[in-house]
């Protein structure tokens, strides 16, 4: 597989902040990328990177080998923890919206023949969430799991490369979140997607990626702790993936290393 996205000396500073620092890290088309690490290490900020929320201080990023744009784009997608879907429309027209906006920018709005295929397409892609039967409700009548499913259909209909997951499943639980793990693997095979996940649950994140980075600081002053920024201290590529169906609490420990990178106890 080529490199889809590479990350070239990149640094996120805010004045005298360092969030990250010294990323170097070339990301395979068609990978899954799970990224741990403890709270406040720039997990977030690296996908805000990605999505073009934010530009790097120093360095470059690079999508397809061409300088990543600073500003939202439809080639990548993004689903948060906190569902981020409109509370005034229908699961349709939530999915409709998102097709509108990737394709008429500065209106959101189509007409005629064009909103029909757009509805054809909404339908379509809530039906491969399993949300086919929803179409009519409003965000406030569906439980958590069938809103984040909203979510991922937003994010997908304007057929992204590159998918973003901000800890999308930490407020699902545990057999809803089991059954988003089958969803979201599905869609990354189905659609060819490079798919980058943060997540605080280090056994999804083994059960999921393809390889899992984790972010933390090299350097610590105590006196300054804004001295110095998180990067990329462990870099794996996963041979033995923990299966799906394996209960949190039956795993006690993970080895994380370069050769038995996900041995477990």
């Amino acid at each position: 597989m080529s490199d889809l996205l590479a990350f070239d000396n990149v640094w996120l500073e805010y004045g005298d902040k360092i969030v990250l620092e010294r990323v170097d890290l070339a990301i395979a088309e068609r990978s899954f990328v799970s990224i741990v690490g403890p709270s406040g290490a720039g997990k977030s900020s690296f996908l805000r990177l990605v999505l073009g929320q934010e530009a790097p201080s120093r360095g470059r990023i690079l999508l397809d080998g061409k300088q990543l744009p600073a500003e939202c784009g439809p080639d990548r997608g993004v689903v948060f923890q906190r569902y981020s879907v409109f509370p005034h429309l229908t699961v349709l027209r939530n999915v409709m919206f998102a097709r509108e906006c990737a394709d008429a920018r500065f209106t959101a709005r189509l007409f005629g023949a064009a909103k029909r295929r757009a509805a054809e397409e909404a339908r379509a892609m809530l039906a491969e969430v399993g949300l086919d039967d929803s179409l009519h409700l409003y965000p406030t009548q569906l439980s958590g799991g069938m809103q984040q499913r909203l979510a991922i259909a937003q994010a997908l209909i304007a057929r992204p490369r590159v998918l973003l997951l901000d800890e999308p499943f930490g407020a699902l639980d545990p057999g809803i979140r089991q059954d988003m793990h089958r969803l979201i693997l599905r869609l990354w095979d189905e659609h060819a997607l490079t798919v980058l996940m943060v997540t605080h649950d280090i056994t999804e994140a083994f059960k999921l990626g393809t390889r899992v980075l984790a972010f933390d600081k090299r350097r610590i002053d105590p006196h300054a702790p804004h001295r110095f920024g998180a990067t990329a201290v462990y870099d794996l590529l996963l041979r033995n993936k923990l299966p799906l169906e394996t209960p949190e609490a039956s795993v006690k420990s993970i080895t994380i290393d370069r050769f038995g990178n996900n041995s477990q106890e």
